[in-house]
């Protein structure tokens, strides 16, 4: 049996984990392919106007996956912690991939810890029971998801990016990051999904490093440092994805060794607008060098790489400044 993962959106969180849990239960995992333009005219032309980029190229990869798969995994991720939430877009999500024609069945259940993490095993065995009927299978498959995940985060501790992190899963490569003679230390702020997708990202990490920036992202930092530098807002944020956002903002602002901070966000994200005008102004009133890129469909390659380009000029200008140069 087939379970197809659209390579987005919550793919870059959980991925580890749920391609184990359905690996030890005998299924086989299908990744959509790589985002491209196909990829993202496709989910321009199923996709209603309102939703983000991400979103949009969420409808791409999930219609990449028709055909190929007996089951598409979409849960409907309500809430990943105590009293916060996900994006509002994402509840939403399976509801909008319904409508469209010619999919497979979908795996929807919904995923809520508002409250309690009890329901959470109801819902690993309401996925598990497509597959076996053994529940102390299903059970031993969640505990080395969860090993899975555990390993992988380390990994992104490391400074490994995902897409490394996952090849040292996979016995590929080793678990150290290269370490290159970077003449700056670059800060990228923004969720996995606009950040890591080559595609609609322009290979925003790659163009950094080959223009000399080390790059530094939240998904270095460990959950307790993010959380303990965004309880540093007077008030709690009620989204658990741009706490993340804030976290690590003010973690890296606070390094010497960061030499500025480029902000990565999506147009028509409602919760980006928010957390991005929230690091703006932490940024600015620690007169650190700051970039904002917002990404749509219309994004184009030459403006993100000029922008780039003038934004390390302007580091490099205030680095050697503050060296007397």
């Amino acid at each position: 049996m087939k379970v197809g993962i659209p390579r987005a959106l919550l793919y870059y969180y959980y991925y580890p984990m749920w391609r184990t849990f359905f690996e030890e239960l005998g299924a086989e995992v299908v990744l959509s392919s790589p985002s491209t333009r196909v990829t993202l005219a496709q989910g321009l032309k199923h996709a209603v106007d309102e939703v983000c980029l991400p979103v949009k190229l969420f409808f791409g990869h999930v219609l990449d996956l028709a055909g190929k798969v007996d089951y598409i995994f979409l849960p409907r991720m309500v809430s990943v912690e105590h009293h916060k939430y996900i994006c509002p877009k994402f509840l939403g999500l399976p509801d909008m991939i319904r409508r469209l024609e010619g999919l497979p069945d979908l795996i929807g259940v919904d995923v809520n810890l508002y409250r309690k993490d009890r329901d959470l095993y109801t819902v690993i065995n309401n996925v598990g029971s497509l597959f076996t009927g053994n529940k102390l299978k299903i059970f031993r498959a969640y505990r080395s998801s969860i090993k899975t995940l555990q390993k992988y985060y380390r990994l992104l501790h490391l400074g490994l990016m995902p897409a490394e992190a996952l090849a040292v899963l996979d016995n590929k490569v080793g678990d150290k990051p290269l370490n290159y003679p970077f003449e700056l230390n670059v800060a990228v702020i923004g969720h996995p999904y606009n950040i890591y997708d080559s595609y609609i990202s322009m290979n925003l990490t790659g163009r950094l490093k080959e223009m000399g920036a080390a790059v530094f992202t939240a998904e270095h930092v460990p959950e307790k440092t993010l959380r303990s530098n965004a309880a540093r807002l007077p008030k709690k944020l009620f989204w658990s994805l741009g706490q993340r956002m804030i976290g690590a903002a003010f973690h890296y602002l606070d390094r010497p060794d960061i030499s500025g901070l480029v902000h990565v966000a999506a147009f028509g994200c409602g919760p980006d607008s928010m957390t991005g005008e929230l690091i703006e102004r932490h940024a600015r009133a620690l007169r650190a060098p700051f970039l904002n890129l917002t990404l749509d469909e219309h994004t184009g390659e030459a403006g993100i790489v000029t922008r780039l380009e003038a934004f390390l000029d302007m580091v490099r200008w205030k680095k050697a400044e503050a060296a007397g140069i």
